[in-house]
């Protein structure tokens, strides 16, 4: 479980970075692509559980 959430925390933080690094408009911009990306991980960390 803990290792879920520290990927979830991980991809939101790498994804917002990165969206920061190509030159997103602002800060909240690069955010909604880092929400984009959590909630595709949290699918994936949901639906892979037993």
């Amino acid at each position: 479980m803990i290792r879920n959430l520290a990927l979830l925390i991980g991809v939101f933080a790498l994804v917002t970075a990165v969206a920061e690094l190509l030159g997103a408009t602002n800060f909240g911009t690069a955010a909604t692509f880092g929400e984009i990306a959590f909630a595709g991980v949290l699918m994936w960390v949901l639906l892979k559980r037993p």
